[in-house]
């Protein structure tokens, strides 16, 4: 299994970035996905989760309006677009498919300067 992520970088407050999980190794249409994000000295959190049959989002309230979660199942890929990004937007984003015991991607930095 794995999943490797992309499209982290540098971006000014305001701005947007697009990031990418590219999947291989499991059944990736049968599975839930998330971006989870992690601060220096904060504790892993959830950002966005798409589900089931209805590609059903829900968002961490921090980031509904500004981000979008979506998927492509022939291309086994996640996406997180991200707009009028903050500086407390800046973290390690990370993939997740599945639940509790799922699988994890090696993460990205976004970092958003004021």
């Amino acid at each position: 299994v794995q999943l490797v992520e992309s499209g982290g970088g540098l971006v000014q407050s305001g701005g947007s970035l697009r990031l990418s999980c590219a999947a291989s190794g499991f059944t990736f249409s049968s599975y839930m996905m998330s971006w989870y994000r992690q601060a220096p000295g904060k504790e892993r959190e959830l950002v966005a989760v798409i589900r089931g049959p209805a590609d059903t989002t829900n968002y961490a309230d921090s980031v509904k309006g500004r981000f979008t979660i979506s998927r492509d199942n022939g291309k086994k890929t996640v996406s997180l677009e991200m707009n009028t990004l903050k500086p407390e937007d800046t973290a390690v984003y990370y993939c997740h498919a599945g639940g509790r015991d799922g699988y994890w991607g090696q993460g990205t930095q976004v970092t958003v300067s004021s």
